[in-house]
């Protein structure tokens, strides 16, 4: 469950300032000042409310052009140019409330996707960051590796990895598997696999026992340089029927912290772990003899 964006100053300047009660009052101080400035008898008071009148005019306009490029701008549909005005209209209203608050959630820095938009948002953001001046141009990726197969499966994603590695970026992944999984055999060839194609990319691969990892550590999660976090609340399958993230635009830095913490460095960190299990399942995979007891040994010591 994620919390409620906090709404900070600007964004409630803004609602203050587009607000129909303020546009009423300053509507409303439009007209009667300009028509007491006409009545009044005095000239310094008739030139007093005239540049008042002028002021709150350059203000209207300037509170126009300000809100117009913090506002989208988009054109309502003609109910009475349809077929069934009324219904219509009922369809139109739940349409509208469904894309503001969508884009009210972007406003606040949180975009939430489900199932198969999940793979098209991935590659957007990979996409940007290759397009965009941004920099760095890293990738820090920790995957909760279930079924090795999963993200083998998706082309354009693993596509847009190597452009950004082509084009002088960077991608560290970090594959967070089971012990249990580990000592099986057919887990470990498709888990190897995936770790050889993602090599021929140039993808830094690592991995971690998620027995070992803390909950809070033990999450699906792509930062992205230092502008954005996707975060996997529900994991996806092959088919795209389940599957739901959250994309946040602030407070990237802890997620980033959060996943060097688990690389880590020298001997203990997560590409030596992944080095020491290949030494021994390897080995094995090649020449058909596996032996379950060795590889639980290994795992337990990783």
């Amino acid at each position: 469950m994620t919390a409620e964006p906090r709404r900070d100053v600007s964004t409630r300047v803004a609602d203050a300032l587009s607000s129909q009660v303020l546009n009423a009052l300053v509507g409303i101080a439009g007209i009667a000042i300009p028509t007491a400035a006409w009545v009044a008898e005095s000239g310094v008071l008739k030139d007093a409310l005239l540049a008042a009148a002028t002021v709150l005019l350059l203000l209207m306009v300037a509170n126009h052009m300000w809100l117009r490029r913090i506002y989208i701008q988009l054109r309502r549909a003609n109910d009475r140019h349809m077929a069934d005005a009324r219904y219509f209209s009922l369809v139109r209203e739940q349409l509208e409330r469904e894309l503001i608050s969508e884009f009210g959630e972007i406003a606040d820095g949180h975009l939430q996707v489900y199932a198969s938009e999940v793979p098209r948002l991935s590659v957007l953001l990979f996409q940007a960051l290759i397009d965009s001046g941004t920099e760095p141009k890293r990738v820090l990726a920790a995957d909760l590796t279930t079924d090795p197969r999963l993200l083998s499966q998706r082309r354009e994603y693993l596509a847009v990895n190597r452009r950004l590695i082509e084009g002088g970026g960077t991608v560290q992944r970090l594959f967070i598997c089971w012990q249990d999984d580990l000592v099986r055999e057919d887990f470990a060839r498709n888990l190897l696999t995936l770790v050889d194609h993602h090599r021929s990319l140039g993808v830094q691969c690592a991995l971690a026992v998620r027995d070992r990892l803390r909950a809070d550590q033990a999450v699906d999660f792509v930062v992205v340089s230092k502008a954005a976090v996707l975060l996997e609340e529900e994991q996806g399958d092959s088919d795209y029927r389940r599957g739901r993230s959250s994309v946040y635009f602030k407070h990237v830095e802890r997620w980033a912290g959060r996943f060097e913490s688990i690389w880590g460095h020298g001997s203990d960190s997560a590409p030596f772990v992944l080095q020491s299990y290949e030494s021994l399942v390897r080995p094995m995979l090649d020449a058909g003899t596996w032996d379950e007891t060795a590889v639980r040994g290994t795992a337990v010591r990783l």
